[in-house]
């Protein structure tokens, strides 16, 4: 049972960040929330890794430059080895190739060290109920790199959807890569929630996602959005 479906334990999760001073103040920031338990802290990805296999976090929090084994890879091997357990990125960097790269590696979310504990909690707790939660620095930088692609618009446009989609979940594929809630979606497509939730559901299913983060980067990939 995780936090998820059960509210009243606190988050489990684990700490990488090969900062000492960084990873330390996260561990008291965080841990001293009461509905937050730090069950492990590494300076590298693959201690991070080793962590994960002791004690079965529901979320891991982690930077992306590390020795040993980089936030990419661990992202990487985690979402490999441990789906089920949701990766949240904190970094320095949130430029588009470092964006990307987490995103495609299996990372729900991404956040810049700049972040409040408040939000960073949020963004924990979130990842770990299935849902992504991006910095405005980062989300920028996906929205700048759709926009930087070469090519012909009109041809793109018109082009049909790929894997099967149709052109709604297309359509509601691009909002989820902007950024938009399911309320959101429902509002500005006219659409009840529920009506949404079904939508979002098929195209998991005919984009091999397993969440929104994994959705929102095969949106880039595929230039939906």
């Amino acid at each position: 049972m995780t936090a998820a479906t059960d509210p009243g334990r606190p988050l489990r999760i684990v700490i990488a960040d090969d900062q000492a001073s960084v990873r330390e103040g996260l561990v008291l920031l965080l841990g001293g929330l009461p509905d937050i338990e730090v069950v492990g802290a590494a300076p590298d990805g693959e201690q991070a890794v080793a962590l994960v296999a002791e004690h079965s976090p529901d979320a891991v929090l982690l930077d992306l430059h590390m020795p040993v084994l980089d936030g990419v890879g661990a992202t990487r091997r985690l979402a490999a080895q441990y789906p089920e357990v949701a990766v949240v990125v904190l970094t320095t960097y949130a430029d588009d190739q470092s964006v990307l790269e987490a995103l495609h590696a299996g990372a729900r979310s991404y956040l810049t060290k700049d972040a409040g504990r408040a939000h960073i909690a949020q963004a924990l707790h979130a990842a770990a109920g299935g849902l992504a939660v991006f910095d405005p620095r980062a989300q920028a930088a996906l929205l700048a790199a759709t926009l930087a692609r070469p090519g012909p618009v009109r041809e793109t446009a018109a082009a049909p959807p790929p894997d099967g989609l149709t052109q709604r979940e297309a359509e509601i594929l691009g909002l989820i890569a902007r950024g938009l809630t399911n309320p959101e979606i429902a509002a500005q497509l006219y659409l009840s929630n529920h009506t949404i939730k079904t939508h979002i559901s098929r195209i998991f299913a005919k984009t091999g996602s397993r969440d929104r983060a994994a959705a929102i980067g095969y949106a880039h990939r595929h230039d939906i959005g």
